[in-house]
């Protein structure tokens, strides 16, 4: 009975030669390798964190870089508007005064090298040369007399209004009305300079210019007020004569190049519309 029982009745012992798997000790030294360890992912096909990081900022650099190109492409652009609008302009014979002199603190505009004519180059640097020659000398004057009795505080921008800037527009925009202008009040000024530079006791008596009268008259009351008085005659000396030499040069360029003719008939023209109104 117990055999009966272990006994399987649907056994067959030729299946057991034949099922690789009935006796797995048979086959434990197969020619087969097993396979290689891989490690654990669970990545499922997405791309490091790092590398996307990486990727992200190289991309912003380059959107970066192309925003700038654009820009500078665009101000360049803009910078060749602007200068081809001046000048045609300066071809009208319209200039803009934008104020660029001195450097650090612009008041007025200045610029000889660019708008002036190379043959009056020279004259109008020596003309500017006379323009702070006398800022020099009306802030010396300032120093060996007082602030407050100079009459001359005005002198400054009255000088660059009234004669400085009529030479450089004259010379700029070839003017004969302007040259006109100008030589009326830098006569003003040369006679200034001189009468500065001697200072004669006609308006006001005392130091009120440092010419050579008041000189001779503070050395004899101090040394040191007499070297102050002594180089304020110097610097208005220095002031007229450069002044002078402007002033020829200017004139002989106004009569070389029949702008005196020019101005006579501009103001003939004036005193005749005048006349008619």
């Amino acid at each position: 009975m117990a055999a009966h029982h272990n006994k399987n009745p649907f056994h067959n012992e030729e299946d057991d030669q034949v099922n690789p798997f009935s006796n797995p000790s048979q086959y434990s030294h197969s020619r087969l390798s097993a396979l290689p360890h891989e490690p654990a992912n669970f990545d499922y096909g997405h791309r490091h964190p790092a590398i996307d990081v990486a990727l992200d900022k190289e991309m912003n650099l380059q959107h970066k870089e192309r925003e700038l190109k654009t820009k500078e492409a665009e101000i360049r652009k803009r910078e060749e508007e602007v200068k081809k609008k001046e000048e045609a302009l300066a071809r009208a014979g319209v200039f803009l005064d934008i104020k660029n002199w001195p450097p650090f603190f612009p008041i007025i505009h200045h610029d000889i090298a660019n708008e002036i004519p190379d043959y009056l180059h020279r004259v109008q640097y020596v003309a500017f040369a006379t323009l702070l020659g006398m800022i020099l000398c009306l802030v010396w004057n300032a120093i060996s007399v007082s602030a407050a009795s100079l009459k001359g505080r005005v002198g400054v921008p009255g000088a660059y209004f009234l004669w400085y800037r009529p030479l450089y527009r004259a010379c700029r925009k070839d003017c004969a009305f302007r040259f006109g202008w100008f030589f009326i009040f830098y006569m003003v000024h040369i006679c200034f300079c001189i009468f500065a530079a001697v200072a004669p006791p006609i308006f006001r008596q005392g130091f009120s210019l440092p010419g050579i009268l008041s000189a001779l008259d503070a050395m004899s009351q101090s040394a040191i007020l007499g070297i102050l008085y002594f180089i304020g005659f110097g610097l208005f000396s220095a002031e007229a004569l450069l002044s002078i030499w402007v002033f020829q040069r200017v004139y002989r360029f106004f009569r070389g190049t029949d702008k005196a003719a020019e101005a006579k008939s501009q103001a003939a023209r004036g005193r005749a519309m005048a006349a008619a109104s």
